[in-house]
């Protein structure tokens, strides 16, 4: 961690907020807490969600009806890293059992890309230096340079990509909240609504299916989102 602030170091940027895949290897039910232990490969770090245990322990709240993360299954977290009495956790907004397993090699591209952008540079920068070096008779640079034009991967840094199959709906929300002035309140279903000429029903179906990609979180109620920001 950085000394004298409340965020972390990794490949010279700072950073507050993280995603990572990893195996459950012991889940801790509290009374106001669930504290996964994930294994990623590279470690074990403990995963805290904080509970509401009004909606915890109602069977009927959508929430949960959802999937829920197992041990020894796969899970998907995306939330703030933290340091206590010199242990490191994360405090998750979300965290999700993984329902296609190629998702873990995708996160391993994903994690390559973006240690090699803040090691190495943007794309961008290499593939003009890469040219450069033709037109001078050299040869190419290979390896991350020779990644000329690679799809999305020069938006590390930048709004994420809304991953494929998200509705017209819901890339309206995530417009919506992209575009409007950044607060960690976010939006209400009703100003976004209100923003983007929308029916609060497509609101909320859109807003649900961006949060359960990892997209939104909650923030002073179920209907308010604002942008996970990665």
């Amino acid at each position: 961690p950085h000394p004298d602030a409340e965020y972390f170091i990794i490949d010279g940027a700072e950073c507050t907020q993280v995603t990572f895949v990893g195996q459950i290897r012991n889940i801790s039910t509290q009374t106001t807490n669930v504290t996964y232990k994930l294994d990623d490969g590279t470690g074990i770090i403990e995963v805290k969600v904080w509970i509401d245990t009004d909606t915890f322990n109602d069977p009927d709240h959508p929430g949960n009806q959802k999937p829920k993360p197992v041990e020894q299954g796969y899970a998907r977290c995306w939330g703030r890293l933290k340091a206590f009495n010199n242990k490191r956790h994360v405090g998750a907004n979300i965290i999700r059992p993984l329902a296609d397993y190629n998702e873990i090699q995708y996160h391993l591209l994903e994690a390559t890309v973006v240690h090699l952008h803040f090691t190495k540079g943007p794309l961008t920068e290499l593939q003009q230096a890469n040219q450069q070096q033709k037109q001078g008779g050299g040869m190419n640079g290979g390896g991350y340079g020779q990644y000329d034009g690679a799809a999305g991967a020069g938006d590390v840094g930048g709004a994420r990509q809304i991953p494929a199959g998200i509705s017209r709906s819901a890339r309206q929300v995530y417009s919506t909240l992209l575009n409007a002035p950044q607060t960690h309140e976010g939006l209400h279903v009703q100003e976004i609504a209100s923003r983007a000429n929308m029916e609060m029903a497509e609101v909320l179906k859109g807003a649900e299916e961006l949060t359960g990609a990892g997209m939104l979180y909650t923030t002073v109620d179920d209907q308010t989102w604002a942008i996970l920001d990665v």
